[in-house]
């Protein structure tokens, strides 16, 4: 009891050892002496890679582990509660009017496509490293601490974006539901930025009601997901049925208004809509049998969800012109113009209820990532902690929600989807790409013949995936450099498939076509971003750069006496137990793997 009471003391305290306990923080002068040490600490950051078995003992730090509760048809449900959101509800009907016309079901197959080819992909991983960091851990083990930290550094922002774009499009939907303009519940505050004026003071609301429902625990959080979701399917299949009913073929003329520039522009957008699988590989850690529970439950959610967006656009604009769709809630607002005011309430009451699945997901599985993250003292280990009672990150979730809920108050949805989908985009690449590195190199396995020739190959797949993404943004009408991209990265991948053994066999479940379908993940993602606007890259590279200044200044060092920490405990196990000696110098051993 006196322990338990001790820590769950220290959960409420904020002192600076809840937050910088770490050797290089213990006094000013040592912080000095780490920041003149930045450049070694940050080239061995940047060379040393995890491994599987050091990911997976970090669950320690948390005090006490989550449970293991949920099986392949939690996660299932769990997969569609996280996506089927507001990007089909709403983005659906701004891309539509915008970008693509009755050709969005062609952006949405798009977008669909990556997004399976990202999942195999995470699937992978989630199997082989069963911990609740996702991609940060499956990107610290292949492609070391640094690349992990920027990538987490996104993935959070990810999280908190795409959760706060669906809470003011609940807002939008709830007023829809007292036959109100989309609009009505926001207060317009004339002394601020345009796009940051209309204040939504409901979605900070919904934002603390997930919080506790997401902190009491995981297993009651699925069958609430569970009932809402089954609850959503069945409006789904309404809105289909119905929507059919009334539509009307002249309405997919002209099929598209904007081209083949306007289909990938919003399927970059829409790329959002898919947005929160991932969420489901942080579930790993409470999988009760990971191996056979995770690709079933990640694969058969995103061919499902694909299925579903297709049918529902291809049903949007047979109900009405492209140019009529509103774009706040188009669904309710399609059936209240073809005469059948009645059902946009049973819409919006599904829209609604959609939406809540993706916040209760959200939020579940954005502190999982900011769990497992602080587990490695990237970021502070005070959001590590799990407790014993629930079995859920407390500290993590309630942060990670009121990011959620301020974000949500201030943002207009257009920005938050725009700069969303750069942060999923790039991530869902990183990952790809370190799933090659995953099977085509193991330290002390590859030859270092073998090793220089993957990665010429993958900086060539990354540079001619770039270089076919920035003349799709800059030229409106060209052809003839993609002549040249495409088959320079065919090329590239085939040297891969031809020249560089397999290192590592994946030992329950392995990406089929190896590397074909990672690189054309690479590609298609990079392809995306390429359609993306000017701004949001802006926000991104602001946001990349505040992670910089943070990494140099705390995380690395953070980071750096950890990781040192854990490799002397090694060493001193080792020897107690036998297996080892111990090192004849302080410089030795410079190097780990953990």
């Amino acid at each position: 009891m006196g322990r338990e009471s001790e820590l769950r003391r220290r959960i409420c305290s904020c002192t600076k050892e809840d937050f910088l306990p770490e050797e290089s923080f213990k006094s000013w002068g040592n912080y000095v002496k780490a920041l003149k040490q930045t450049p070694n600490r940050l080239m061995d950051r940047v060379l040393t890679r995890s491994k599987d078995e050091a990911e997976v003992e970090a669950k320690s730090r948390s005090q006490h582990e989550m449970k293991k509760t949920l099986s392949w048809w939690d996660l299932i449900w769990f997969g569609m509660g996280a996506v089927v959101g507001a990007g089909i509800f709403v983005l659906t009907g701004l891309e539509a009017s915008q970008d693509a016309g009755p050709a969005v079901v062609l952006s949405y197959v798009v977008s669909g496509v990556s997004a399976l080819l990202s999942v195999f992909c995470y699937t992978e991983f989630a199997v082989e490293i069963p911990v609740a960091g996702g991609s940060f851990a499956y990107l610290r083990v292949e492609l070391g601490d640094f690349v992990a930290f920027i990538a987490a550094g996104n993935i959070l922002l990810e999280y908190v974006i795409g959760g706060a774009a669906v809470a003011r499009s609940w807002t939008s939907y709830f007023a829809t539901l007292l036959n109100y303009q989309p609009d009505k519940l926001l207060i317009k505050v004339n002394t601020l930025a345009e796009g940051y004026n209309q204040l939504d003071p409901l979605a900070v609301g919904v934002c603390i009601i997930i919080c506790f429902i997401a902190i009491l625990s995981t297993k009651g959080s699925s069958r609430i997901n569970y009932v809402a979701s089954i609850i959503h399917i069945i409006v789904i299949f309404f809105i289909i049925i119905c929507g059919l009913i009334k539509s009307d073929t002249k309405n997919y003329t002209p099929f598209t208004p904007f081209g083949a520039r306007g289909i990938f522009k919003a399927s970059a957008v829409l790329f959002f809509a898919y947005v929160g699988f991932d969420a489901v590989s942080t579930m790993a850690e409470e999988t009760k049998d990971p191996g056979r529970d995770i690709p079933i439950g990640l694969v058969g959610s995103m061919v499902i969800t694909t299925t579903l967006y297709c049918l529902l656009a291809i049903t949007l604009c047979l109900m009405q012109p492209y140019q009529n769709i509103d774009p706040h809630a188009p669904f309710s607002v399609a059936f209240k113009n073809v005469g059948w005011s009645w059902a946009q309430y049973i819409v919006a009451a599904g829209a609604l209820k959609g939406m809540t699945s993706v916040l209760l997901v959200s939020a579940v599985g954005q502190a999982r990532y900011l769990t497992h993250i602080a587990r490695t003292h990237m970021m502070p280990p005070w959001f590590s902690y799990v407790d014993g009672k629930t079995g859920t990150p407390v500290n993590a979730t309630a942060v990670m929600t009121a990011a959620t809920a301020i974000i949500a108050l201030f943002t207009k949805l257009d920005i938050l989807s725009n700069l969303l989908s750069i942060s999923t985009l790039f991530i869902f690449m990183l990952v790809a790409l370190a799933l090659l590195v995953r099977r085509y190199y193991v330290s002390g396995v590859t030859t270092n013949a073998n090793r220089n020739k993957l990665i010429a190959c993958l900086l060539v797949i990354l540079a001619s995936s770039t270089a076919t993404a920035a003349y799709w943004g800059l030229s409106e009408t060209g052809w003839i450099v993609y002549c040249i991209t495409v088959p320079i990265w065919f090329l590239a991948t085939l040297g891969i498939w031809l020249f560089v053994p397999q290192a590592h066999d994946p030992k329950l479940w392995g990406v089929p076509l190896v590397p074909w379908l990672p690189s054309a993940s690479i590609a298609i993602n990079i392809f995306l971003l390429g359609s993306i606007d000017k701004d949001s890259f802006i926000r991104f590279a602001a946001w990349t750069g505040f992670l910089l200044v943070y990494y140099i200044f705390f995380g690395l060092h953070a980071s750096y006496d950890t990781a040192k920490e854990s490799e002397k405990s090694k060493e001193w196990k080792n020897l107690e137990d036998g297996n080892g000696t111990l090192p004849t110098s302080k410089n030795a051993p410079t190097k780990s793997d953990n």
